[in-house]
């Protein structure tokens, strides 16, 4: 609906004497700002009546003219919410004429059926924004939620522009088509571009994390044909770096944009965007190819998205995210592009089976037409042993290494794996006293699990209940944060079990232990996630016993790998074989077009063929730089 049209409707629906002073388009929602927030409330079917006839999210403010006083606004927030609720702090918004309410139970600040929020509007004429503070200290969550308010008036400004370019009539064009600019018969550098005669989306902007060579490392920015800036979106599924760790690049090279993605991913993006300038220099002894200051311009264009929420992104495309199953916040995207025209569904990566994290990823649409899906476990043989096995085999792992007074490195994502890995110990910590073994976190593990407290309700109900009750198991006393201690000191301890990224050796502190550990035939090496053909942790894992590595003087060494090197299968984030073909097989409705992507070479090839018989669709499997024609 054009920006006219929407001032129109909302003049013939709004009572007089609300006195409305401003329509703005802001982002994905119709700011409407009024004098008179007594009178909106009286009428409690104004709200739903706005939004059905626009067809848009709505926020009501109150017009600055008419705000409380902060600081008598402030004494008025404090006398309403309870001291249950555990503010942690509350911060004032003029530029969007918001008060953020940061509390550990959120719950209380908005009241039953939202009843205090509505009070403290009422009072004060501060529209509240409330936001669930982590159980754990967060400095990335801190930074974001700062820099968002530091930033509000320039935000406010990209917003406004962002909302009248999407507010405008959606145009007819008489073709869809997609290219493959990275992630296609490779695992890294994920990048799909979804193009129209009037739209151009880039769905994932990822890097290789496991290389340096920028001919493998980056996706084809430079074959799309078009400027950076001539982008009308970009959409990120998940916080992984394969998925995003190229964002920045595009900001420090002209585009100016949007970025859609769930909150969790937000965050992650920050938290690992910015560990990746590190590791370029560290462990691959390059230049990044972005600075601290391009993530800080990508978290300024950052529109966060919930799941099942639909949400124009340019006038001729809907966007809507579902729950891919694979990590905090990971999503599914489908676009419904122009009045029908077509419908796909990117996979992102998923999970269509049991982990202690997350549901199973979502397989109901409302329409699709083409599906491209991640294939990483996709080949004939890849079919993962039971969860119940899986656990076992670690543990035996572990008892087997303590009985030997040795140590257990478990290379990690930090996002991810190392959450789920805690929960299975955390568990057999609670079910065997006999289990006491210190787990040291290391690098990034403690602030991403910190991010998973402040986000529940992306979790498994029973895990909810657990942090909404004070029970976190990210924060059980098996739980050693090694930041306190030296690796030299753990490794010349007493037994433990090692959690720390990169979850490929690629770097990190895994990186670090390894050098320490590896000569030790008393430790394990102990595989919990996928190894990328490229990486470190490959190689080890398929036999190499000397590995060269940086020593500390900046030179080359030959490391003995005396170490024992296991794998426990099971724990992956991503679906094996039997899992992808069950994820096809209930998918609603059924596509008339399958395409692979996320595999190495000849795994999505052998998910295509698979996925065709079965279905009897078209199936295939795109590579990189080539492109199909959807419509």
């Amino acid at each position: 609906m054009h920006y006219k049209d929407i001032v129109k409707k909302i003049s013939e629906i709004m009572p007089h004497d609300c006195e409305v002073t401003k329509v703005e388009p802001e982002g994905l929602s119709t700011v409407i700002y009024i004098r008179n927030i007594r009178s909106f409330y009286s009428n409690e079917r104004l709200i739903k009546e706005l939004a059905s006839a626009l067809k848009k999210k709505v926020t009501i403010r109150v017009d600055p003219s008419a705000l409380m006083k902060v600081e008598e606004a402030k004494a008025a927030i404090e006398a309403l919410v309870p001291k249950e609720a555990d503010v942690r702090g509350i911060v004032f918004v003029p530029e969007m004429c918001e008060v953020h309410i940061e509390a550990i139970k959120p719950g209380l600040v908005i009241g039953k059926g939202g009843s205090t929020l509505k009070e403290i509007m009422l009072r004060t004429g501060w529209a509240p924004i409330t936001l669930r503070a982590p159980t754990m200290p967060s400095s990335t969550l801190d930074g974001v939620r700062k820099i968002t308010v530091m930033e509000a008036a320039e935000r406010k400004k990209f917003l406004v522009n962002i909302g009248k370019k999407i507010c405008q009539p959606a145009p007819s064009g008489d073709w869809i088509r997609v290219m493959a600019l990275g992630g296609f018969r490779e695992v890294g550098r994920s990048c799909l571009l979804v193009q129209t005669p009037h739209s151009k989306v880039l769905i994932d902007v990822g890097v290789n994390p496991a290389t340096g060579d920028p001919t493998k490392a980056y996706p084809y920015l430079n074959l799309t044909g078009f400027s950076l800036s001539d982008l009308d979106a970009v959409v990120i599924s998940h916080g992984h770096m394969d998925h995003m760790g190229f964002l920045p690049y595009l900001f420090a090279y002209g585009y100016d944009g949007p970025v859609y993605c769930t909150p969790p991913t937000r965050d992650f993006m920050v938290l690992l965007q910015q560990d990746y300038l590190n590791l370029c220099k560290r462990a691959f002894n390059i230049d990044p190819p972005y600075t601290k200051k391009d993530i800080y311009k990508e978290l300024r264009n950052v529109i966060t998205v919930d799941y099942e929420e639909v949400v124009d992104i340019t006038p001729e495309i809907k966007m809507t995210l579902y729950n891919a199953g694979h990590i905090l916040g990971s999503a599914s995207v489908h676009l419904h592009i122009g009045e029908g025209a077509h419908n796909l569904v990117y996979s992102g990566d998923i999970k269509f089976g049991f982990t202690r994290l997350f549901d199973p990823s979502t397989t109901r649409f409302p329409r699709l037409e083409t599906l491209f899906i991640e294939s990483t476990y996709g080949g004939r043989n890849d079919i993962s042993i039971n969860r119940f096995d899986s656990e076992k085999r670690l543990t035996d792992i572990i008892r087997e290494t303590m009985a030997k007074r040795g140590k257990v490195l478990i290379p990690v994502f930090a996002v991810g794996r190392s959450q789920e890995i805690m929960l299975v110990l955390e568990e057999m910590a609670r079910r065997d006293p006999d289990f006491n073994v210190p787990l040291y976190i290391d690098g990034m593990v403690l602030e991403a699990s910190a991010i998973h407290t402040a986000y529940p309700e992306y979790l498994r109900e029973q895990l909810q209940r657990r942090i909404l009750s004070d029970r976190s198991p990210f924060e059980s006393p098996l739980i050693k944060v090694a930041k306190g201690a030296s690796k030299e000191e753990i490794i010349n301890g007493e037994p433990a079990i090692i959690l720390a990224p990169s979850g490929m050796l690629s770097g990190g502190p895994s990186y670090e232990y390894l050098k320490l550990m590896a000569d030790d035939p008393k430790n394990t090496l102990a595989f919990v996630g996928y190894q990328s053909a490229l990486s470190l942790g490959s190689k080890i894992q398929q036999g190499m016993k000397e590995v060269p590595v940086l020593g500390d003087d900046g030179k080359m060494r030959t490391l003995n790998v005396n170490m024992r090197v296991e794998t426990a299968e099971g724990f992956s984030g991503h679906s094996d074989r039997a899992q992808l073909m069950a994820y096809i097989k209930n998918l609603r409705p059924i596509p008339e077009r399958i395409v692979t992507m996320h595999g190495d070479w000849g795994k999505t090839e052998e998910l295509a063929r698979s996925a065709g018989m079965m279905m009897h669709k078209d199936s295939r499997s795109l590579a990189d730089l080539e492109a199909i024609r959807l419509r």
